[in-house]
């Protein structure tokens, strides 16, 4: 089965409009289509931006539903931790961890809509949303 880190901003863009690209690939993630693996790092980021003041409205979650939302991740997750890599360092220094978690995991890709992180698609395999829906 495909192993693949999502970003935070494509589980968090499912969230918020599970119509779209990103809320497609949320619900392949539920319907078992893909192994999510992802780092304490990224559920940390998940969780603190779906309870945090721009989003916690936009979401209607209540502190309970985004704890279980991440127990939920971290269930049906592949969780690492990775440890410091020797790797590229992307342009932005908060993608390090996304990085990371990909070389560390052994996963296959990364799916993000992160440019910072899309410039970085000749030495690592990153696809964007659409990309990865198409194959899916």
């Amino acid at each position: 089965m495909l192993r693949v880190v999502l970003d935070s901003n494509v589980v968090i863009s499912g969230l918020l409009n599970p119509a779209g690209t990103p809320g497609r690939i949320v619900a392949a993630w539920r319907e078992a289509k893909f192994r999510l693996v992802l780092s304490e790092f990224l559920l940390e980021e998940i969780a603190g931006a779906l309870a945090g003041p721009k989003l916690q409205p936009l979401v209607g979650w209540t502190p309970e539903e985004i704890a279980r939302f991440a127990l939920e991740l971290r269930a049906l997750s592949d969780v690492v931790e990775p440890a410091e890599l020797d790797l590229e360092y992307p342009r932005d220094p908060d993608d390090v961890p996304v990085l990371a978690t990909l070389i560390a995991s052994g996963a296959d890709l990364i799916v993000t809509g992160d440019a910072d992180l899309l410039a970085l698609r000749g030495k690592y395999a990153i696809e964007t949303p659409a990309e990865f829906l198409r194959r899916l």
